[in-house]
């Protein structure tokens, strides 16, 4: 796939033909996502130039990564405990257990499988469900909650509004269900946090618990089955390895994570709250940014094409696939690890799985604006 070649910051038109400004350079974006005078929340003014008219959740003003300075840290203080190194090193041995029981439940399928259906959806939506403390019923409707919460906007406006609503209440009950009866779930910790910070409105926590519930699971069934596809189709060779080197599989992870998009990235957008000067060009106040992070990921200044595709060498420098600055990912520590005892227990599990159907023949996920395969045949 060409990304284009990165460059200094160049005047653009967004797909609905608004005016932009194009940022493609590693330390450019980094600039862009780390600097405070770019931002996101007036992008949801009444005044404000339309970025996408889809009535999704990533669009929702309440979203904790919409909001900026002061409303931003106190959302983000609010999860920042839960999601640090060494808690989710904690969390290791029972979603190592996860995978070995999806593993072994995979081992009796008739073959082929679907390892989609079977493994790379199970297995995020498994771990989602045991830090949320959620029921079975509410493990059925993620994927439908999901579909409508990254909406690409290939479905009808009042479908998606219903399907939002539907979660938002769901959203709200569980909040309301967690203050009455207090667990050591993650949802109940916000709850905790959430109180001794004070001053947050109902509906941004209710925004915050429903985007760790879609936000939890999609994106790691999209790496999972994007990365299997990749691996097993373009660099099987690796295959031995990661069943071999758990280490090794953490290396590959990162690499795969820095290579392949979750699918159409709208969360790089950004507006200037002033002129500021970028890559020696000035971007002048009120103009609207995207932040190339996948161009950025392919600079040659900062990663050589020599090792650009090399799964088993380090990265140069940090990835931007999770961002940078305030934003960053707090979940980038527990989606690295699900997918590096994903890839390397299947590795070691199944030596010899393989897909059963060419890459090009593979079904993509429609409407949606993460990107991974509907399913994906492998026998072994």
């Amino acid at each position: 796939m060409d990304f284009g070649t990165p460059g200094p910051p160049t005047p653009t038109t967004l797909p609905d033909g608004s005016p932009a400004w194009l940022v493609s350079r590693y330390p450019d974006v980094r600039q862009v996502l780390s600097d405070g005078r770019f931002g996101r929340a007036h992008l949801y003014a009444a005044d404000a130039p339309v970025v996408s008219d889809v009535p999704n959740l990533v669009n929702s003003p309440d979203l904790m990564f919409n909001q900026d300075g002061p409303d931003h840290l106190r959302l983000r203080r609010t999860m920042r405990r839960a999601f640090t190194p060494r808690a989710i090193a904690r969390w290791r041995p029972w979603i190592s257990a996860i995978v070995d029981q999806l593993l072994d439940d995979l081992a009796r399928r008739e073959r082929p499988v679907d390892i989609v259906a079977e493994f790379t959806r199970a297995v995020p939506v498994a771990v989602i469900s045991r830090l949320m403390g959620l029921d079975v019923s509410a493990r059925e409707r993620m994927r439908h909650w999901s579909e409508y919460a990254f909406s690409d906007g290939g479905h009808e406006d009042d479908e998606v509004g219903a399907g939002l609503a539907e979660f938002k209440v769901f959203g709200a009950e569980l909040l309301a269900e967690r203050r009455r009866e207090p667990g050591d779930d993650l949802v109940s910790g916000l709850v905790r946090t959430a109180d001794e910070e004070g001053g947050i409105p109902e509906a941004q926590m209710v925004m915050l618990v429903c985007g760790l519930v879609v936000g939890g699971h999609d994106s790691t069934m999209t790496m999972l089955g994007n990365s299997l596809l990749y691996v097993l189709g373009e660099h099987p060779e690796i295959w031995p390895r990661l069943a071999s080197d758990e280490e090794s599989a953490g290396t590959v992870a990162d690499r795969l994570f820095h290579l392949i998009p979750l699918g159409d990235d709208r969360g790089s957008l950004r507006q200037a709250y002033e002129d500021v000067e970028v890559g020696g060009v000035v971007v002048p106040a009120g103009a609207v940014v995207l932040a190339d992070c996948a161009m950025a990921n392919r600079d040659p200044a900062v990663f050589p094409a020599a090792t650009l595709d090399d799964l088993l060498a380090p990265l140069e420098a940090p990835t931007l696939s999770f961002g940078a600055g305030v934003r960053y990912c707090l979940g980038a520590w527990l989606a690295r690890l699900e997918l590096q005892l994903a890839l390397s227990r299947l590795a070691a599990r199944f030596p010899g799985l393989r897909l059963t159907e060419p890459a090009e023949a593979v079904d993509w996920r429609l409407g949606s604006t993460s990107r991974s395969p509907v399913r994906l045949l492998v026998t072994w």
